[in-house]
């Protein structure tokens, strides 16, 4: 069980305030200021100092915030699996990425949620970096992400393989072409994910990679949520860049046209990522099952 310190500790981590933190664990706060007392004690260090914003973590707070919050997780995680051994209910945690939540993958897991009896799926939304690390602190089972990882800690199967095409509307004076060229790009008002996602990284680098930069081209918007980017696309608004997962469903209405881009190679995999120790490989084995059936459907 977690000590009633370290729920303390994540609880003023969030809350930034002991009389806070106080009303929402049903403490006193002179309570509160001596689980942080005897952290620190215990700890040999400091773990809060304030701040204009009330109280700010230190570098060793951050630290032992880490490892609160992965020794919840993994207290959780426990309790989870004894259930699921006495009662056959498997819950399931599964982080993605802002494009795979824009693909087939939350479709693929809601059908999955009911191939088992009891099972039951949460999905958290974030940044592949996060990912990582909430696999690594064990606050989720399963990530969906794009590209490959190198930690040895992690396995991995590839669930798609997918490119980068560019999406227009269906009234595009270029979307009768067979493909664009970065020529014709370069003329063209373009929308983007953020220079920190995925998509921009592999369409920028490659752009290098040619001798070419993203700055010779129109980018009139940057936005970080795939469904807008589609949205303003659908409405001629501009061009964009995006797996060509991600626009299945209209490319089949026909909403959107996409374009595979001269001389650019925009191969990528999408693939599940899971510790060693994960222990249930029919779950994997499901998940995959179903995206390529749900894939195949929209085709």
């Amino acid at each position: 069980m977690l000590s009633v310190k370290l729920k303390t500790l994540l609880a003023v981590a969030e809350l930034r305030n002991f009389t806070k933190t106080a009303q929402q664990l049903s403490l006193t706060q002179p309570a509160v200021s001596h689980h942080i007392s005897q952290l620190e004690e215990e700890l040999g260090t400091v773990l809060f100092v304030r701040g204009k914003g009330g109280l700010k973590l230190t570098a060793e707070g951050e630290i032992a915030v880490q490892y609160a919050r992965r020794m919840a997780a993994l207290y959780q995680r426990l309790q989870q699996e004894l259930a699921s051994t006495e009662n056959r209910i498997t819950r399931l945690r599964v982080g993605i990425t802002h494009t795979a939540e824009s693909n087939l993958t939350t479709e693929v897991l809601a059908k999955c949620s009911g191939k088992f009896q009891g099972f039951s799926i949460t999905i958290l939304t974030d940044t592949i970096n996060n990912l990582y690390t909430m696999l690594e602190n064990y606050e989720i089972d399963l990530a969906v992400v794009e590209g490959s990882t190198n930690d040895r800690a992690l396995n991995s199967l590839v669930l798609d393989t997918d490119f980068l095409v560019c999406v227009m509307a269906s009234d595009n004076p270029l979307a009768g072409h067979a493909m664009i060229t970065l020529e014709q790009l370069r003329k063209e008002r373009m929308i983007l994910r953020l220079p920190t996602s995925a998509t921009r990284v592999l369409f920028d680098s490659t752009l290098r990679s040619l001798n070419d930069s993203p700055d010779r081209y129109n980018i009139a918007i940057e936005v970080d949520n795939i469904a807008t980017i589609k949205d303003l696309v659908r409405k001629n608004l501009g061009v964009s860049v995006l797996p060509k997962s991600a626009c299945v469903k209209e490319l089949r209405r026909g909403e959107l046209v996409a374009l595979p881009i001269e001389n650019l190679s925009l191969v990528r995999e999408t693939r599940i990522v899971y510790s060693k120790d994960f222990a249930h490989p029919e779950i994997l084995q499901a998940i995959t099952k179903e995206y390529r059936k749900t894939l195949e459907s929209y085709r």
